[in-house]
């Protein structure tokens, strides 16, 4: 792999900052608010950070490059599309419990709900990313669709999957500076950056460079996962199949190097590009 100490700098950056946008959240509404609960009241409004932090954007970001891990490209590309699919659904998951937390609490506390940018762009980013899901089962998981079709939308698949992921980063920004001009109140007002608000901005400004460093990684072309090298095209010929997509079912995951430098010498431009490489 090109850069691969790179990569592992990168990917460790990632982790820990990941992490620590986890931890920043809840030390958030642990410390600073009225901490967790499920009673309509402010805490159960709590876990709506918190479970955005970390599915939407922790577990989601690492879903994205788990294709980009030179340690599973010998694992078969069925197990790592289980691996990605699972990864998103816990993503999803959170999401819709934490949307379900905000909601009940707006109707307990009898406050309008979808009225602001924040939850206008986040409940897009939700139903966008529902349908995400369903259709990457659909076409990419499941053996059903052919591998022209895998062709044609590998590119919208790869596009509206980071679209979604830099909305979400986006709207996290946009709740959490929208929390603390409610919840900070005068004498201690968000505009006289009372203890409170300094860190929650640090927590923003750490979800920010895991984003970054998240699309930098799954950008790099040179880090992308090889297609497997007894992975062929199903197409008929004359009437007749030739060769089966996933030829190569499930591989152990011993001795990647192998994997990644025999197959990286062999660029292949087949459309089964599509259905057989990294979606991300």
């Amino acid at each position: 792999m090109e850069g691969y100490g790179l990569f592992l700098a990168l990917l460790g950056s990632a982790l820990l900052l990941g992490f620590l946008s986890v931890v920043f959240a809840l030390v958030w509404v642990l410390h600073y608010r009225e901490g967790l609960a499920w009673d309509g009241a402010e805490a159960e409004f709590n876990w709506h950070p918190v479970l955005m932090i970390t599915g939407f954007v922790f577990v989601q970001g690492i879903a994205i490059i788990v294709y980009r891990l030179p340690w599973t490209w010998k694992c078969s590309k069925v197990l790592m599309k289980l691996i990605h699919a699972g990864l998103n659904t816990i993503a999803l998951t959170l999401a819709v419990i934490s949307l379900v937390a905000v909601f009940d609490f707006h109707n307990t506390k009898k406050i309008p709900n979808m009225y602001s940018l924040h939850s206008w762009i986040g409940l897009t980013a939700v139903i966008l990313y529902s349908l995400q899901l369903v259709l990457g089962f659909g076409i990419f998981l499941l053996p059903f669709a052919p591998a022209h079709l895998r062709a044609m939308l590998i590119p919208i698949h790869v596009y509206s999957g980071l679209f979604i992921f830099g909305t979400v980063i986006a709207t996290a920004l946009m709740g959490i500076t929208e929390k603390l001009i409610f919840a900070l109140k005068p004498p201690t007002a968000y505009k006289d950056s009372p203890k409170e608000a300094t860190f929650v901005n640090i927590l923003g400004v750490l979800v920010v460079l895991f984003g970054g460093i998240i699309l930098w990684m799954v950008t790099r072309p040179h880090w992308k996962r090889p297609m497997e090298p007894n992975s062929k095209i199903q197409q008929k010929i004359g009437g007749k199949r030739e060769s089966n997509e996933e030829e190569a079912t499930m591989k152990d995951c011993k001795d990647p190097d192998s994997a990644y430098r025999s197959e990286a010498r062999k660029p292949n431009h087949n459309l089964d590009d599509a259905g057989q490489r990294s979606t991300m």
